[in-house]
């Protein structure tokens, strides 16, 4: 198993975290299923629970009435994933705007990764 961990800002704001206590209840515990599933299997998740956007980001999908959630991650090394930030995906594809975050969000985390790591 994966160590699975959420990006935090130097605010100390979790945005995945944030994203998730506004979404509604099914999506939420369907978000935190893929959640599980990622730290399960790891590298090896693929589709329908992940997909790879290239340049080393990933997502995490879930589908819940006809509405996408997407919840963005990558690799630090073999054994840690890091949750950056989450969407409500509107359109065929990931906007590249919010691949773009993910990477700066990535940039940021393998400068100072204990700075960027949330611990409950």
């Amino acid at each position: 198993m994966l160590t699975v961990v959420f990006y935090r800002e130097t605010n100390r704001t979790v945005p995945l975290l944030t994203w998730l206590d506004g979404l509604p209840e099914k999506a939420r515990l369907a978000c935190i299923a893929r959640i599980e599933l990622l730290a399960q299997f790891g590298h090896q998740l693929r589709r329908p629970h992940a997909e790879n956007l290239g340049e080393g980001i990933w997502e995490l999908r879930a589908k819940v009435e006809g509405v996408n959630y997407r919840l963005l991650y990558f690799f630090h090394g073999q054994q840690v994933v890091v949750l950056t930030h989450g969407i409500t995906k509107q359109r065929a594809t990931v906007p590249p705007i919010e691949i773009e975050r993910a990477k700066q969000l990535r940039a940021a985390f393998e400068a100072d990764p204990a700075g960027h790591t949330h611990k409950e």
